[in-house]
């Protein structure tokens, strides 16, 4: 019964470490919105929604991450605690018109 309870606390506090949810939407091959702000120093959960038919992939070289989002469906990327700073991602199969940044103030 002791562990069940160290088990709960544990997870209250593992789930307090992460900030609210962020959301970026594919639409039109396009990012939105293309610049998406989060606070730094903390874990973060960013929901991606491919709204558009055809498959997207969120990378990013500078966060260390590279997800495909199929097409109408969502994705869970989490990412920090991070530096205050700027870090791109884009989405591979449209790189000329999808690209984006998250700002990290």
């Amino acid at each position: 019964m002791r562990y069940l309870a160290l088990f709960f606390v544990a997870l209250f506090f593992a789930g307090a470490a992460i900030a609210e949810d962020y959301t970026l939407t594919i639409k039109d091959h396009k990012f939105q919105p293309a610049e998406l702000l989060v606070p730094s120093g903390k874990k973060v959960k960013i929901t991606v929604k491919n709204e558009d038919k055809t498959p997207a992939e969120f990378e990013s070289s500078d966060l260390d991450r590279e997800k495909l989002v199929q097409g109408n469906s969502q994705i869970d990327i989490y990412v920090g605690p991070l530096n205050a700073g700027k870090y791109g991602f884009f989405d591979d199969f449209h790189e000329d018109t999808t690209k984006g940044t998250l700002i990290v103030k």
